[in-house]
């Protein structure tokens, strides 16, 4: 069975907009049914904006509603030739409407997958250093209207390219992440401080003493 273009922005948006079975969003946009309940829970596609497969002419809503009604039906998928078609037709090219989001999707890949070098973010979306740096630094003529938007859902380049591209990222930043550590000797000091305090304190107390005495003495003998 053909698979949707993006397979977690439709998942997302099977699991908010409609009652089919994790199993069957899962069959349909070729996951596992419990990547597919990480996404309902919010712990997976965090910031992926769901992606309507009906308006897309990806399935039917006769078959969303067959599989609301069944849970053992399976969606089958519309206009899949078409879809497969259209994904391998010749280099990639970027109309000229869609060259204004770069900064945008440039924006959310910094923010979101820190990771990616900018070699990577420029060879994914088809954008220049320079640009990214500019994007980076809040120096883009743009900078005022610049929203981070997910690429994917742009258009500007697949989901499984950005997957294998982050895959990589982190694979080569894994390494280089240590925790950071809190200075101990600080409380020690405190300490310190706060003994001697204690001792001055006590000293004070042990001076009083005999002159609290001797006064008593005086007293007495003048009573007397």
């Amino acid at each position: 069975m053909a698979l949707p273009l993006m397979p977690k922005a439709t998942a997302v948006w099977l699991v908010e907009n409609t009652t089919l079975t994790f199993e069957q969003i899962a069959e349909f946009c070729g996951m596992h049914a419990l990547e597919v309940q990480a996404i309902a829970d919010g712990e997976v596609a965090v910031g992926i904006v769901g992606l309507d497969p009906v308006a897309n002419g990806q399935v039917n809503r006769d078959e969303i509603l067959k599989g609301e009604g069944d849970p053992n039906y399976r969606l089958a998928p519309s206009s899949a030739p078409d879809l497969v078609r259209q994904k391998q037709k010749g280099a990639r090219y970027t109309p000229v409407a869609k060259r204004q989001d770069k900064p945008d999707a440039i924006a959310w890949l910094v923010r979101h997958h820190s990771d990616l070098s900018d070699a990577q973010i420029g060879k994914l979306i088809g954008t220049t250093k320079d640009t990214i740096a500019k994007v980076r630094d809040r120096t883009h003529w743009n900078t005022a209207n610049i929203k981070p938007r997910n690429p994917v859902t742009l258009g500007l380049c697949s989901e499984a390219d950005l997957e294998k591209a982050v895959a990589l990222a982190r694979h080569r930043t894994g390494h280089a992440h240590t925790p950071d550590e809190a200075p101990h000797e600080e409380p020690a000091q405190d300490h310190g401080h706060d003994e001697g305090a204690h001792t001055h304190e006590d000293e004070g107390v042990a001076e009083e003493t005999p002159s609290g005495d001797s006064d008593a003495n005086e007293h007495h003998s003048a009573h007397e």
